[in-house]
């Protein structure tokens, strides 16, 4: 278990650099990109294939133990450790990244978008896997910190290099925000380590900020909060995702939506509430204005996307969209309760695997159309997917509905159990401003569902006769491959979302109690 952690974490760095090696005589198949291509498939599968080992050996019974660790000294002035572990909480994410991750390469593997080499392609999707992956296994507050940064670069140039129009200023709207946010946190990273004399996470959420005075809780909160708020993205630090998405090509706006978000909220998680609580709960009742503005902002920029004639991308929808989900994990967290914060992680495993499959519908459907603007796409009547290509606008109108929320998939247990939350918040929460921000997010679901159906309707019903006559092919076998694991992974966290909340929940009990379970 131990070697398979730090395997997971390490592994893809290594298949980065031998991606950038000339391929051997034997392996190189029709030609060398094919090789590096089918490189990028193998490492991203053995890596799946280890996290899925890592869960099987996991000890389900007790989720609220970190296991499988790593602790070697690395800088001792400084007392940073090379510490490695995972719970009930970083566990599902370690393995959707690595899932998210496998079916990219995979999709890559037969549509590999318009860019440079495929070998710095393949180099750059490994790089950051293996900084996500890093960044839910360590427990160091520096090694977090450098994880956290690890992953920036190679999705600046999978914007920039391989993106479509306004690429170069998606990308440097995107590398700026998030590196302007991460100065800030590590300010505050650095204000808890001095402060306490140790960087080690465990050690830190143990002592649930009784060596750390009231002052420096705050100052930690709202230095780490505004980094982490920045790549979640909490509005109104949100606007560089619609341009970073509607410019990234198709797997790297599956990647920023599917796993980069989550590390902020993440961080909230694993960070704030444990490490400093009084300062989370003087913070809380505004974090939880914010999400909530952000639920109802995500969804009515999405409507006037929606709405006919308003020329709008539906890559850009999709990613405001995310604006609006992400509220509901961070409402959740702010609300200091089991209930909410569960929700929360349920709601981001959500997200990831619902918003995944939608960028690459969507990426699908670009492809064929040669643009992702609606009113192009749904043309005078429609675009009659299920007339013209029935299994794209049936597998469409699943992602949609299962992101609106509908009792029996994925989306609806995270954002009821962060409304449940947040309607009963922690002991020194203000009641009366959380039934406020739990009827603006209810709210703000009626509003996600009009949307969505608008989309539904306009893309997916029409006459397939009528209008221009454009030639739609249907799902592809690899598409069909690199997509129905999400799909299916959807319907079974709905049906049986105690799988999920078996793992969590004693985690996030014993997180919330100060390490004591």
């Amino acid at each position: 278990m131990q070697f398979l952690l730090a395997f997971i974490v390490a592994a893809p760095l290594l298949g980065s650099a031998a991606a950038l090696l000339p391929a051997p005589p034997g392996l190189k198949g029709k030609s060398p990109e094919q090789a590096v291509l089918r490189h990028g498939v193998t490492v991203t599968g053995v890596i799946l294939a280890a996290a899925v080992a890592l869960t099987l050996g996991f000890d389900h019974d007790a989720p609220s133990r970190i296991q499988a660790t790593t602790d070697i000294s690395w800088i001792q002035a400084l007392n940073v450790r090379i510490h490695l572990g995972v719970d009930g909480i970083s566990l599902p994410l370690l393995l959707m990244t690595a899932l998210l991750f496998f079916l990219c390469a995979l999709y890559s593997y037969f549509k590999l978008p318009a860019g440079p080499s495929p070998k710095a392609f393949v180099a750059l999707l490994l790089v950051l896997e293996s900084g996500t992956l890093a960044t839910f296994a360590v427990l160091d507050l520096l090694l977090f910190f450098l994880a956290f940064e690890m992953v920036l670069i190679p999705m600046y140039f999978l914007i920039a290099r391989w993106g479509g129009a306004q690429r170069q200023a998606a990308a440097w709207k995107f590398i700026l925000y998030t590196l302007l946010g991460s100065v800030v946190m590590l300010l505050g990273l650095l204000l808890i380590g001095l402060d306490s004399g140790t960087f080690d996470m465990v050690t830190l959420a143990s002592d649930n900020g009784r060596e750390l005075s009231h002052t420096t809780q705050i100052l930690a909160v709202l230095a780490i909060g505004i980094g982490l708020a920045v790549k979640t993205p909490m509005w109104p630090l949100h606007s560089w995702l619609p341009d970073a998405h509607t410019a990234a090509p198709t797997v790297g706006s599956v990647l920023l939506a599917g796993v980069l978000l989550k590390m902020g909220t993440y961080g909230f998680v694993r960070i704030l509430l444990p490490i400093t609580p009084d300062g989370m709960t003087t913070f809380a009742p505004y974090l939880g204005a914010f999400a909530a503005v952000g639920i109802v902002y995500g969804s009515l920029a999405c409507l006037a996307l929606a709405r006919k004639g308003n020329k709008g991308d539906l890559k850009r929808l999709i990613a405001y969209s995310s604006v609006g989900h992400m509220g509901f994990v961070l409402l959740g967290i702010a609300s200091m309760t089991p209930t909410g914060v569960n929700g929360a992680l349920f709601a981001n495993i959500a997200h990831g695997l619902i918003t995944g499959l939608l960028f690459f519908l969507v990426g699908a459907l670009k492809d064929r159309y040669g643009t992702a603007d609606l009113d192009t796409l749904a043309g005078a009547t429609g675009a009659a997917l299920y007339g013209r290509a029935p299994r794209m606008g049936a597998f469409l109108a699943f992602a949609a509905v299962a992101s609106l929320g509908l009792p029996g998939l994925a989306g609806f247990w995270g954002e009821m159990l962060a409304l449940f939350g947040a309607f009963d918040p922690a002991e020194g929460l203000s009641r009366p401003a959380f039934l406020t921000y739990t009827a603006v997010g209810a709210f703000g679901t009626l509003l996600t569902a009009a949307y969505l159906l608008i989309v539904v309707r306009r893309v997916c019903m029409g006459d397939p006769k009528a209008g221009p006559e454009l030639a739609v092919a249907d799902i592809q076998r690899y598409e069909f491959a690199a997509w129905t694991p999400l799909v299916a992974l959807t319907v079974l966290a709905g049906l049986w979302p105690a799988v999920l909340l078996g793992l969590t929940d004693p985690a996030v009990q014993k997180l919330l109690a100060g390490g004591n379970s």
